[in-house]
């Protein structure tokens, strides 16, 4: 029976070491994949993260990057005004079809 690993689970220090010691240290990846027992492509992966937003990059488990924070919360003000906007017609047509 072929059994999986767990998934193992890194902090944001630890990458940013791993990608430091390829990109600055000049260590080989595959060997520094090899000694940490990590995929490649993981290191490949976390590289990239990290050149594209070292500040910002692995925000952690449920967090997000502040750009996408914001971008989330914006979508949610956008559906809750449309919401809004929704019942002030249906009040305007209320009212407006009433006699006086």
């Amino acid at each position: 029976m072929n059994e999986e690993k767990p998934r193992r689970q890194f902090s944001k220090e630890f990458k940013l070491r791993t990608v430091k010691l390829v990109v600055d240290g000049g260590r080989p990846l595959k060997a520094l994949a090899r000694e940490l027992d990590i995929q490649p492509s993981t290191i490949r992966r976390w590289k990239r993260q990290c050149l594209e937003d070292q500040e910002n990059a692995f925000p952690g488990k449920g967090q997000l990057k502040p750009e996408d924070r914001e971008l989330r919360d914006l979508k949610k003000r956008l559906v809750d005004l449309e919401e809004e906007n929704e019942i002030l017609k249906k009040a305007i047509h209320i009212f407006s079809n009433q006699p006086k």
